[in-house]
């Protein structure tokens, strides 16, 4: 399933205050969270009725407890709520590689579980960001590469 493509801007004093207070948040929240920033939702495409949600925070502390940024609605009529919430308990296990993957979104979230949502967008640029290595690796290795030997030029009288 593809991820929901709503965006909202962070309400900065409202999200300043929450990391500042939540147990386990940053010991300088202005680091995290800048005037101007925007979220994209991390869940599932959904309908209406469902809140847009993107984590904001992780906590560091025993019961698994994370920030949100949950909104509804759009321009004027958009509401939203900072809220810590618990983590997803949902595993993916894979038995023919043996990997363990948790879900990543809150306990009691609509739709399916992040890792059944793909972002095309985020594997777009991570298909580049790849590209864009191999191809300073490839620019590398030919610079470090022992110079050919001097051949006269057969080409000029």
């Amino acid at each position: 399933m593809l991820q929901c493509t709503a965006v909202a801007q962070v309400p900065y004093a409202e999200t300043l205050l929450a990391l500042a207070t939540m147990e386990g948040g940053p010991e300088h929240p202005p680091d995290v969270v800048e005037a101007e920033d925007f979220v994209l939702c991390e869940l599932a495409d959904h309908g209406e009725t469902a809140e847009h949600a993107a984590h904001l925070w992780t906590a560091d502390t025993p019961d698994d407890r994370d920030l949100w940024f949950l909104w509804s609605g759009t321009g004027a009529h958009r509401v939203h709520r900072l809220d810590t919430l618990r983590l997803c308990p949902a595993v993916l296990r894979e038995l023919a590689t043996r990997t363990v993957t948790t879900c990543a979104y809150f306990d009691h979230h609509p739709g399916p579980h992040s890792f059944s949502v793909t972002d095309p967008l985020g594997d777009l640029i991570a298909a580049h960001v790849h590209s864009e290595v191999r191809r300073l690796v490839s620019e590398d290795d030919a610079l470090g590469a022992p110079d050919a030997p001097d051949v006269p030029d057969t080409d000029t009288p």
